[in-house]
């Protein structure tokens, strides 16, 4: 296998410093925060698998106002788990969800036309955006999306949480494969075989891959410091993806909440769950994951789930309420110590010239 050159990966993103930070959805990420990041020489990224088709444009636009660096949009390839529900259907998962309805105040939902766009419209409009890269989550892009990306000249990047997920990506032509451990806060965008069979570390699943792909590596989860990202850089990859540290970061478009959490005792609890949105995603236990860890078997999936509860959130947030919203967090969550863009990125370049 030809290993790629140590500094391919920079190359091909255009980037000075060996950082990306990792997308967020649900409203987390913000231009702000992605442009914060590609300023300061790393690959800033933003979550755009939750935005209608016409709004992504709209976003690239913002984040080229401010900031002429390369940056990354975020797509989930798999967009439904499941079809549109029954009106009997609707009303029995209705139920399930009722009494915290009530608690909160908010009205009994319609059913939607359409639970979650479709992957087919945003990445016709991704494609018309021509972001510098166009990074990825469950699964692997049409052949033709991924022909496109090249005839534009915009840099593919897809996750995998396994080797073979790693082989189907690089079999495909993706040009950076990012290979994300189960210490990862968010979801697990696992596409070959269920999450909860392929948890695998970041410093296993890291050099399984880098030894065995063409494309170039980057690590993801449970990265928080100069170390983390010196070690998966031993290991073999050629860059390191943060989540958990950046969207501490006033910059980004959490709650004040939140933020403050993740820099509490609670982050010491995280917990693998799909309580949330139907996915395998981990984050900070509360209420919510203790009392749906019973009815697992109730849930329906991605993306009904991140539907009914999504008519929630806001009026949980209002209400100051952490216990009835998710609180994404890695693993090494309580290692976090900064709270800005700025900040965070001269402890890690500081960090990583310490050799």
């Amino acid at each position: 296998m030809r290993q790629p050159s140590s500094r391919e990966a920079l190359q091909k993103l255009g980037i000075r410093h060996p950082i990306i930070q990792g997308p967020f959805g649900g409203g987390l990420s913000t231009e702000r925060l992605t442009a914060a990041v590609s300023n300061l020489g790393g690959l800033g990224s933003y979550g755009a698998y939750q935005l209608p088709p016409d709004e992504i444009g709209r976003v690239a636009d913002r984040i080229r106002a401010q900031t002429d660096k390369p940056f990354a949009l975020n797509l989930w390839v798999s967009d439904h788990d499941a079809g549109a529900l029954s009106p009997e259907d609707f009303e029995r998962v209705y139920r399930g969800f009722e009494p915290y309805y009530r608690e909160l105040g908010v009205d009994k939902p319609r059913p939607p036309e359409r639970y979650h766009h479709r992957f087919e419209d945003q990445v016709e409009a991704l494609l018309e955006a021509r972001p510098p890269v166009f990074s990825f989550v469950f699964g692997v892009p049409p052949a033709a999306v991924l022909a496109e990306c090249r005839r534009r000249g915009i840099v593919t990047s897809g996750a995998a949480t396994t080797l073979a997920e790693a082989e189907a990506l690089d079999a495909a032509g993706v040009d950076l494969i990012v290979a994300t451990g189960f210490e990862a806060g968010g979801h697990r965008p696992s596409f070959l075989a269920r999450a909860e069979d392929s948890l695998m570390g970041t410093m296993a699943l890291t050099p399984l891959v880098a030894d065995r792909v063409k494309a170039p590596v980057i690590a993801a989860g449970g990265l928080a410091d100069g170390r983390g990202i010196r070690a998966v850089l031993t290991l073999g990859a050629q860059a390191a993806q943060l989540g958990t540290a950046f969207l501490a970061c006033e910059e980004s478009g959490t709650t004040d909440a939140h933020r403050e959490l993740l820099f509490s005792d609670r982050a010491r609890n995280t917990t693998l769950t799909r309580a949330f949105t139907g996915r395998l995603a981990r984050g900070m236990t509360n209420r919510w994951t203790e009392e749906m860890a019973s009815r697992v078997g109730e849930l329906p999936p991605f993306p009904i789930q991140s539907w009914f509860l999504s008519k929630l959130k806001p009026a949980a947030v209002k209400a100051g309420r952490t216990d009835l919203v998710s609180l994404w967090a890695g693993q090494a969550t309580p290692n976090l110590r900064h709270r800005t863009v700025p900040a965070l990125m001269a402890s890690l370049l500081e960090e990583l010239s310490v050799r």
